[in-house]
């Protein structure tokens, strides 16, 4: 199966499972943060940790680029390296859209024409140092900082955030970032 194709059977599964949520009501609804300063959170963000799509199995080095267009739309620069730091590298570049004009804290993103994938900025640090981005299905998160690492206090009480919120933080997993 080619990747386009991989990429739309994971846009169908998450459209799935955020119905299968609004149907079973089994998982706790994720809220965003209350605003979101685009232009601020634009730029590099490392992935410090996920739970990993199958694209981002084994990744390294991760990060995720945004850039604002003239249109509004956000320019997104997925890269990594497969498997080691030295490994082969890679590029998506998904497009955001801000669904939520009013806090810009609810964006879908398009990986392939014509899915978008709904993406919640759920947390947010005040300095805009680091910021977690969750999917209503809980089936994907993403922790990322604007440097490589990221303290094991900040790390653990996101966790533990994350927990509080539906997340299986066992499914979590660390991105090795060695540069």
């Amino acid at each position: 199966m080619n990747l386009h194709g991989k990429i739309l059977i994971l846009s169908i599964l998450s459209i799935i499972g955020c119905k299968k949520q609004k149907i079973m009501n089994i998982e706790k609804t994720l809220k965003t943060v209350e605003y979101v300063d685009i232009e601020r959170f634009m730029g590099d963000w490392y992935v410090i940790a996920n739970i990993p799509t199958f694209i981002e199995k084994n990744a390294c080095n991760a990060i995720e680029s945004y850039k604002l267009n003239a249109r509004g739309e956000i320019q997104t620069t997925f890269s990594f390296y497969q498997d080691s730091p030295n490994g082969k590298r890679k590029e998506y570049n998904p497009k955001g859209y801000i669904y939520n004009t009013e806090t810009n804290a609810e964006w879908r993103m398009q990986f392939i024409w014509p899915f978008k994938m709904p993406f919640l900025i759920i947390d947010l640090d005040t300095n805009y140092s680091y910021t977690v981005i969750g999917v209503p299905s809980h089936k994907y998160v993403w922790i990322m900082s604007r440097k490589p690492s990221l303290g094991s206090k900040t790390y653990n009480m996101i966790i533990d955030k994350l927990k509080d919120v539906g997340y299986d933080v066992k499914q979590i997993k660390k991105v090795t970032q060695e540069w």
